[in-house]
């Protein structure tokens, strides 16, 4: 059920903003709803999605009363000003062109699989919005046994081709983050619960690397690379915080603000001999310790060879 009004608020996102600043009556609208849905759309149902798009997602559409046509006002700042959801809308609405089209499109659409989307992301949403505690069956990468935890679900996050949930854990009584992919069973409990007050998940990562609840201050973390590895970085930034501090005829130098965790140490070590972090000195040495540990493992097997 959720997942069908979803589709469907995102339909009606997309038909607006390929409609632009010219708008849709609502004649023109429900022509279309009826044309892909296959159904009626009335005015009030027509009105109680407008709602929920702007509830759902901050998208607001807008009635000219000159001349009764609805449009989005800022269509053309909806990527800038509302990344988040905009990447929401992309991501359901690639999904959704995808399912329309696979066989009209089959063997030419390529896409990499999130394990960790497709069985609970929608129950923890659901969950999230109605306001009610939920119960995991979760099982560890570390452990044997797996472990049954009660939670409150503040916020879904993905990193790295993951979905997370960040949660207040009954258990441990404390702020934690599950990863999908390990959860076994979940269930929507009848218990609700109140949102802190301010909470923004993005707030909370605002000096982490990756998903982990940062557990000290942000440091200053300067590296360095070639031009060429350069123009990647700043399409791809590192970090959300990550600036350009100076440009020499070898090297760019960047700027990140972050607490330092293992996520930023391999992503670091990702880029090898392209990349060289220059201070502060724990993190470049243990960049160099991860390195050197691969290097010395693949040695190993050389020499044994010869």
């Amino acid at each position: 059920m959720v997942t069908e009004l979803l589709k469907k608020y995102i339909w009606l996102a997309q038909t607006f903003i390929r409609a632009g600043e010219r708008g849709l009556s609502l004649e023109e609208i429900s022509t279309k709803w009826e044309s892909r849905f296959d159904t009626p759309y009335s005015r009030r149902t027509f009105n109680n999605h407008r709602n929920a798009l702007e509830e759902v997602f901050g998208i607001r559409i807008d009635c000219d009363r000159s001349t009764n046509r609805y449009f989005i006002g800022y269509t053309d700042d909806v990527t800038d000003e509302n990344a988040e959801n905009a990447w929401l809308i992309n991501t359901f609405t690639v999904n959704n062109m995808l399912s329309l089209g696979r066989e009209r499109l089959s063997g030419r659409v390529s896409v990499e699989d999130i394990p960790s989307g497709h069985r609970y992301l929608t129950d923890i949403m659901e969950a999230m919005t109605e306001g009610y505690e939920i119960i995991i069956k979760y099982q560890k990468y570390t452990t044997a046994d797996a472990e049954t935890f009660t939670l409150k679900p503040y916020a879904v996050k993905e990193f790295a081709k993951r979905w997370y949930i960040v949660a207040y854990c009954m258990e441990r009584n404390a702020l934690r983050v599950y990863g999908l992919d390990r959860i076994l069973s979940l269930e929507i409990t009848g218990n609700t619960f109140r949102m802190p007050e301010g909470f923004d998940v993005d707030e909370l990562f605002v000096t982490s690397f990756g998903i982990y609840v940062p557990d000290g201050p942000g440091q200053t973390i300067l590296f360095r690379t070639g031009h060429t590895e350069a123009r990647y970085i700043r399409d791809l930034p590192l970090h959300r915080s990550q600036t350009e501090v100076n440009s020499t005829s070898k090297y760019v130098t960047f700027s990140i603000f972050a607490c330092p965790d293992r996520n930023m140490i391999m992503e670091f070590c990702r880029h090898a001999g392209r990349l060289e972090v220059l201070s502060p000195e724990e993190v470049r040495n243990a960049v160099a310790e991860e390195l050197a540990k691969g290097a010395a493992q693949y040695t190993s097997k050389i020499n044994d060879k010869s």
